[in-house]
């Protein structure tokens, strides 16, 4: 570690990073930085979460986890934590064309690993990352408190918070999400692309035990995911995202509960049994954004700041704390070596590692839902075609596998 690092940092609200958004990937952000040994002010404009409360029914916003995530999760120390709130391994996957009679399966034993991934609430992560981050002394945190404006300083950024507190630091990263502040501030442009759906939301108990399976119909274009949840060791939970039309969307939000458990269960054919709604529906527009640049000196974009993508295959919270653990690896290993860290030499590097892959996921899933959003008889043909082939060409299913538990190019190595 260098001295001038040491100094640099002892001067008041200078920080050796300042990352903005206390979310999922920020926090993680935080604690890999400050892991290295920097000095981190972590801002969040909302008020630090109560801590999640073992026993409850599950929150409605969750994430299917990789193992490559949870090998990030378990070097930070969340991974136990998680464990001891609520985590649901599931090791099969069953995916259907409802208008047809495509459909593929896949298992953790084909695909030579224990679990395809883990459903977890959001809430759950998110509080047993800052769980960690209060045993890290060298992060300091400030909740409550939104960013005013970003200006360049000698040398890096300074923050100008709405409590009159001035912070600044040699490298500031946005965590702050698909409608970020800050990368408003920095200037830098998004492409973005409404998708014309809703995400409608909500939890269900169901006739059937999940089978540690997630499912996923196509209904008329619409994917209908019933992702598995295990609660209090009743395996007949399941977490509901269906990606529907605004209209429907609204319409399915104002179904009394027995109402939607009625819908829900016709809509998967049944395979569940009787399905039960544990709560009203709720719903959100979908956007997939990419911003046209990650990085600029002393500044960078991770999560949905710099992506956001249609929730078809749940891999947005991977996606960001992968950019979380190689930006961490990047500008760690600069620091350590007395090496510029907030420069574009080094944030460079980073974007390399990680645009290539975030824009073909984006892609990816554009594609999935033109192809199946599409009433074209040729198109139908096809999609059932290529799914039932699928089915039976085990090495091609291994590799498809492989890709989705997160195994893509050089890992960190955080996440190895």
């Amino acid at each position: 570690m260098q001295t001038s690092n040491e100094s640099d940092a002892a001067a008041e609200n200078g920080f050796d990073a300042i990352v903005v958004g206390a979310g999922m990937v920020g926090s993680a952000l935080s604690w890999l930085l400050a892991d290295a040994g920097m000095r981190v002010a972590l801002v969040e404009a909302q008020a630090q979460p109560p801590s999640y409360e073992v026993g409850r029914l599950p929150s409605l916003r969750v994430s299917a986890l990789t193992p490559v995530s949870q090998r990030l999760l378990t070097h930070i120390g969340a991974w136990p934590l998680m464990v001891n709130a609520r985590v649901t391994p599931y090791r099969y996957m069953q995916v259907w064309d409802a208008e047809g009679s495509g459909e593929i399966r896949f298992s953790a034993d084909e695909a030579g690993v224990s679990v395809l991934g883990h459903i977890v609430e959001n809430d759950v992560t998110l509080s047993a990352l800052h769980a960690k981050l209060q045993d890290q002394g060298r992060v300091s945190t400030f909740f409550g408190t939104p960013v005013d404006a970003l200006e360049a300083s000698t040398p890096g950024r300074r923050l100008s918070l709405a409590n009159g507190q001035s912070l600044h630091a040699p490298l500031v990263i946005a965590a702050d999400g698909g409608r970020s502040a800050l990368r408003d501030m920095a200037g830098i442009d998004v492409v973005s692309e409404a998708m014309g759906q809703e995400a409608v939301v909500t939890t269900v108990h169901c006739d059937h035990p999940h089978g540690d399976t997630a499912r996923q119909a196509f209904i008329d274009g619409s994917p209908l995911a019933f992702l598995p949840l295990t609660v209090e060791g009743d395996a007949h939970y399941c977490s509901i995202v269906w990606s529907t039309t605004p209209a429907h969307a609204q319409a399915l939000c104002q179904l009394s509960r027995e109402a939607l458990g009625e819908a829900l269960g016709n809509a998967l054919g049944e395979r569940m049994g009787a399905v039960n709604a544990c709560d009203q529906a709720h719903r959100f527009a979908l956007v997939q954004r990419h911003a046209v640049h990650y990085v600029q000196p002393h500044f960078a974009l991770v999560g949905d700041a710099a992506h956001s993508l249609h929730p078809l295959a749940g891999q947005g919270a991977n996606l960001g704390l992968m950019d979380a653990a190689v930006l961490a690896e990047e500008v760690t290993s600069a620091w350590q070596r007395g090496a510029p860290w907030g420069e574009l030499s080094t944030l460079t590097r980073y974007a390399r590692r990680r645009r290539g892959d975030n824009r073909a996921m984006l892609a990816l899933m554009k594609g999935f839902k033109t192809l199946f959003g599409s009433h074209d008889p040729a198109l139908t043909l096809v999609r059932n075609l290529g799914m039932s082939g699928l089915h039976r060409l085990t090495p091609l299913k291994r590799e498809v596998m492989r890709q989705a538990t997160g195994e893509r190019g050089r890992l960190p190595s955080s996440c190895r």
